[in-house]
């Protein structure tokens, strides 16, 4: 079955016909006239097959659940006895194998008691058409004769609210008609209380376009944008799913529905008859644009799945237009609906007839709610850090879950416990070592080790230990502390290197906390440590101020798993070399403050942890990221003062922009297309260019303050920022990241 989709909805047509007679129905009135030829209730054979073959169809393809849509015509015309029938068969079919999640869509005219407790007994949810008030609902949904249904839809839908039968109530759907009142519209669906409102455009091709009052190209975007204001005016008070699916597009996610966005489709459609069809919007385009030639009688699901038209519609991002793929907002219209693309000359390879109204509703939408729905972590340093510790402790957890019946681990994890239990000073010290940046490294090289199947148990419990005696000694908790050490040694985060015994030797020791500091206790004797305690076998972090009012940052060189960066660390530094060093990054720091004094306070906040690196700077005195969590930085430690001050600045950068995606999506769909890049010969990835810009404003501004700015620096920044502006795959977040940068090299320029 590779490669082929597998289907997680069939929309079952139990009757074929229809007691409403409504002229925008695309089963009667569009191209495709098949129903005519078509039974008019579906047989007991054809139920029985479907549900057979669709529970064969969810054993290949290991299907967790499977939806089954009752349709029509209206389906309520097939009566209890067929419908029972209906529910029988599928729940029959499909139990031990997958969940069935059964639905029905119906003008609701015919929806009585009887009805709905035989949807209770099976759980079906029941979705009513309804266009809204009744002046609006009478433009096209009317009896044969004339008459109004609106006054009969309004008491199906009181009778799916009440008691015992409002868990059913699945949602209103509504079909577009600029003509009606938007504000109307909308206020007659929320007051009915609908788990969801489904707005949907009328079916419409470029043979048969929709109608537009005043040949208006955007009359369709403008009537939506007017509910989505109104909407938003009360509140949100139900969910829109037209709303809710560009919500999650313009965030990175995937569409919620079929009509937008390039999620491939997952539907097949079963007539009375049992054949096998493509989706139904397809007859609107012209006579068999759904047939497929299949049926389930004769044919697997896997045989419709391998369909040219089906694939067609799997293709995503390859599946539409030139054009489309060209255009900034196609990851939330993805085209608009299949259908929707059809003209004679070329059949489906254009954009949606909708087009227009598509890119008007999605800039209208994100225009609305962009710094609503971006990720607070950009604008919010401390937004970020958070996120970021909980990502640390996410990670701690599925490592847990790997490891956590290995005893020693089972140990250190009670030990660690109990220092989140131990009060204020506890949870601080815990806070401390899990946000050690180099924790970061571990856990994930760790989850690597378990994913690969290395065992590698023994080393994760030990640096689990060291993490929790480190919290202990920080916290001045009375705990029982239990090193295990290895080649004579042992690292406790963010405090320091203890030596215990000759190289390669192992062992255990107990630590405690004293007045003084720490010590350890080797038989009956017992050796002081830690700040005050002066032993030569304790080797502690240093740390470096970068000012009078900033946090200390630690001078990392001694961390086992430090060597996460591009370039390998220093061995521990001399005495005399860390306060060189130190010395140097004062007067880097300075140079900072005094060039680019805005950029300098950034890079500072959330530093936490530098890490010398071997070598002297690389083309550009650019800063290292690894592998690690926020706040640390390598930095050559051979490097001058000038390009210290660089590392640190573009470093910076890296860090920032790194710790951003890790927790907040600024891009979807990277790789899909290749971007000009001014500083590369070759297209890159949007992440690349992103990444890029991100740097080079800082690097720009830099230069430009101590005169040695590139001719034309200025301008290759400001033509990849033109071309991220148009870039699809940025989410709103995404782009005001690149507003946030036009905005600083704007001042750079100023």
């Amino acid at each position: 079955m590779t490669g082929l989709i597998a289907f997680r909805e069939i929309v079952l047509k139990v009757h074929s016909r229809c007691d409403l007679a409504c002229d925008h129905c695309y089963v009667y009135e569009h191209a495709d006239q098949s129903w005519r030829a078509r039974p008019k209730v579906i047989s007991p054979e054809v139920i029985s097959h479907t549900a057979s073959r669709l529970a064969e169809h969810a054993r290949d393809h290991a299907l967790p659940s499977v939806t089954v849509i009752l349709h029509g015509g209206e389906p309520l015309l097939a009566g209890t006895a067929r419908l029972r029938l209906v529910c029988e068969e599928f729940s029959r079919a499909l139990s031990g194998t997958a969940d069935l999640d059964l639905r029905i869509h119906t003008n609701g005219l015919q929806l009585s008691t009887r009805y709905l407790d035989l949807f209770d007994e099976f759980g079906v949810r029941v979705g009513i058409s309804l266009d809204g008030d009744r002046a609006a609902n009478d433009r096209h949904r009317r009896f044969a004769d004339g008459r109004t249904s609106h006054p009969l839809v309004l008491a199906a839908v009181a009778l799916l609210r009440s008691e015992p039968y409002r868990h059913l109530y699945q949602g209103l759907l509504c079909t577009v008609d600029v003509a009606n009142d938007p504000v109307a519209v909308l206020d007659a669906l929320v007051e009915l209380d609908p788990p969801r409102v489904d707005f949907l455009l009328p079916h419409a091709t470029w043979e048969t376009p929709p109608v537009r009052p005043d040949d208006a190209p955007d009359a369709y975007a403008r009537w939506l944008l007017r509910i989505f204001d109104h909407w938003e005016r009360l509140g949100r008070p139900v969910p829109v799913r037209l709303f809710e699916s560009l919500f999650s597009t313009l965030r990175g996610g995937p569409s919620l529905t079929e009509s937008l966005g390039l999620a491939p489709t997952d539907l097949v459609v079963v007539e009375t008859d049992g054949t096998l069809e493509q989706v139904d919007s397809l007859k609107s385009a012209f006579e068999g644009a759904a047939a497929t030639g299949f049926n389930v009688f004769d044919h697997a699901l896997d045989q419709v799945a391998a369909h040219p038209g089906v694939r067609a519609r799997q293709l995503g991002l390859a599946g539409v237009s030139d054009s489309c793929r060209r255009c900034p907002v196609v990851r939330s219209c993805g085209g608009g609906l299949y259908t929707h693309r059809y003209r004679d000359r070329n059949g489906f390879d254009n954009p949606s007839v909708y087009c227009t109204d598509l890119r008007e509703l999605v800039d209208g939408v994100e225009g609305r709610t962009a710094l609503r729905e971006s990720a607070p972590q950009l604008s919010d340093p401390a937004e970020l850090a958070r996120s970021q510790a909980e990502l640390t402790r996410f990670l701690l957890a599925r490592l847990h879950a790997d490891l956590g019946a290995e005893p020693d681990w089972a140990r250190a994890w009670q030990l660690l416990t109990a220092v989140e239990q131990a009060g204020e000073a506890g949870a601080d010290a815990l806070d401390a070592v899990l946000d050690h940046p180099f924790t970061r490294t571990w856990v994930l090289a760790a989850l690597d080790a378990a994913r690969e199947g290395r065992q590698d148990g023994p080393e994760a419990a030990r640096r689990l230990t060291a993490l929790a005696v480190a919290a202990v000694l920080r916290g001045g908790l009375d705990l029982p502390a239990e090193v295990v050490y290895r080649d004579g040694e042992v690292y406790l985060p963010t405090l320091g290197l203890l030596r215990l015994g000759e190289p390669g030797t192992e062992g255990r020791a107990a630590l405690h906390v004293t007045d003084e500091g720490y010590a350890v206790r080797d038989g009956r004797a017992e050796h002081r440590f830690g700040p005050a305690a002066g032993d030569a076998r304790w080797q502690p972090v240093r740390t470096w101020s970068p000012g009078p009012d900033a946090a200390p940052v630690a001078l990392e060189d001694l961390d086992p798993y430090r060597n996460c960066f591009p370039r390998p660390p220093r061995l521990r530094l001399g005495t005399g070399e860390a306060e060189e060093w130190r010395h140097r990054l004062d007067r880097a720091w300075a140079l900072l403050h005094k060039a680019v004094p805005g950029f300098a306070r950034a890079a500072a906040d959330g530093l936490t942890t530098l890490t010398p690196l071997a070598g002297g700077p690389r083309s550009g005195g650019w800063g290292e990221a690894g592998r690690h969590g926020p706040g640390a930085l390598g930095v050559p430690y051979a490097a001058g003062v000038r390009e210290t001050a660089l590392a640190l600045l573009t470093g910076r950068r890296r860090t920032r922009l790194r710790a951003l995606t890790e927790v907040a999506d600024l891009y979807a769909l990277d790789g899909e297309w290749q971007h000009p890049s001014p500083w590369r010969e070759r297209p890159v990835p949007v992440s690349r260019l992103l990444a890029d810009v991100h740097e080079r404003v800082a690097v720009e501004a830099y230069r430009r303050a101590t005169a040695a700015a590139e001719p034309g620096g200025a301008d290759r920044i400001h033509r990849a920022l033109d071309r991220l502006s148009e870039a699809a795959e940025l989410t709103v977040t995404g782009k005001r990241l690149v507003a946030e940068l036009r905005y600083e090299l704007k001042a750079v320029d100023a």
